[in-house]
């Protein structure tokens, strides 16, 4: 006697409830997961976007960073996702300095947990102005 036989003596000795005569099996064998199977995530093109030396306009991109990696110098914003920009026209300055962070603040607690006390150097991002025209005239000459 074989199992399914066996199977269905003792399935049709049930006693019969509405809505249980209808049982369907498997018709196709599991296979694996079909879900996160397109995994190609972009790439977020994080850091420097200039150079030292190149000009920039303002509101211009000089480095994007997911953890605060480059700090914000002479006419550098920082924005809430860390992202640095310039706020003047002017040359790209980059320089490495030596951070001592305000560790009562949440963000550097964050960003510099561990490393209390310790000498930490950082990449600062500068924007110098172009130097102005020295040919002014003074409104008594005028």
């Amino acid at each position: 006697m074989s199992l399914l036989s066996s199977f269905a003596e003792c399935f049709h000795k049930l006693p019969r409830l509405p809505f249980t005569d209808f049982v369907r099996f498997a018709s196709k064998k599991s296979g694996t997961s079909t879900k996160n199977t397109n995994c190609k995530v972009r790439p977020k093109h994080r850091g420097w976007k200039v150079t030292e030396g190149q000009f920039v306009r303002q509101g211009k991109l000089l480095a994007t960073q997911y953890t605060l990696r480059f700090h914000p110098g002479l006419n550098v914003g920082i924005g809430s996702n860390k992202t640095l920009f310039a706020i003047i026209p002017g040359k790209v300055l980059i320089t490495c300095e030596t951070v001592k962070p305000n560790m009562e603040h949440n963000w550097m607690k964050r960003s510099y947990a561990g490393r209390e006390g310790s000498i930490v150097y950082k990449k600062y991002f500068h924007v110098i102005p172009d130097p102005q025209h020295t040919q002014f005239k003074m409104i008594d000459q005028i």
